[in-house]
């Protein structure tokens, strides 16, 4: 049996999750946290083959719990299961040291294939993660920097991603649209979008096209 901690600090969210994993075969959830300190401690206590967290909890949020759980229990490894895959909530998470990302749209064969991987000692990433992860391994040049052609022609820090999401909304698709463009789900989309325009200091779609039009984002 693969021994499961679930930390999220949502009850309902964190309820059904270990009612889902309750049900897949070989698995058994030993704890459940409603934040990062919990999970800590719960892991100090159980000793969990793997846990499963989300990034924003309060007290202690996923990034600096799965850092903690990483450096003081090696053993246990950490799959973030989240509602965000932008870069500033995908990257951290893994230099933290989680094996495996996933988010909430998942479903249980998805989940349960990615607990088997990271024990076995893979990678455990949802295909548009691992997708995200390649590209931006593709940005970079030798000795893992990023390449002159990805390299400070981005205004106001926006990332590669959220650059494409904003010519997409300047071609006009829709949040529906955009989402089937990037295989991504809406979660994603709509957290790229609320980050781009906290970025660029646009309100509403129309300011953001505007924006896209005069810094060359098409």
């Amino acid at each position: 049996m693969t021994r499961v901690v679930v930390a999220d600090d949502q009850t309902v969210v964190r309820e059904g999750i270990v009612m889902l994993l309750g049900l897949l075969p070989g698995i058994e959830v030993v704890g459940a946290a409603g934040d990062g300190e919990e999970a800590v401690r719960l892991v100090a206590e159980h000793r969990p083959d793997v846990v499963l967290i989300d990034l924003r909890m309060p007290r202690c949020d996923g990034v600096e719990a799965t850092r903690r759980i990483r450096s003081e229990y090696p053993a246990t490894q950490v799959v973030v299961l989240t509602t965000y895959a932008d870069d500033d909530s995908l990257f951290p998470a893994l230099r933290a040291g989680a094996r495996g990302y996933l988010t909430k749209d998942a479903g249980g064969d998805e989940i349960a294939r990615v607990i088997s991987d990271v024990t076995q000692g893979k990678a455990g990433l949802s295909p548009a993660v691992q997708g995200r992860v390649l590209e931006v391994l593709a940005e970079q040049g030798p000795g893992g920097h990023r390449s002159r052609e990805g390299r400070g022609e981005l205004p106001d820090g926006l990332t590669v991603r959220e650059a494409e999401v904003l010519a997409l909304v300047a071609a006009g698709l829709s949040n529906t649209e955009i989402a089937g463009r990037l295989q991504v789900s809406m979660a994603t989309v709509k957290t790229h979008i609320n980050n781009l325009f906290a970025k660029t200091g646009v309100r509403d779609r129309a300011q953001a096209v505007g924006y896209a039009y005069r810094n060359g984002i098409t």
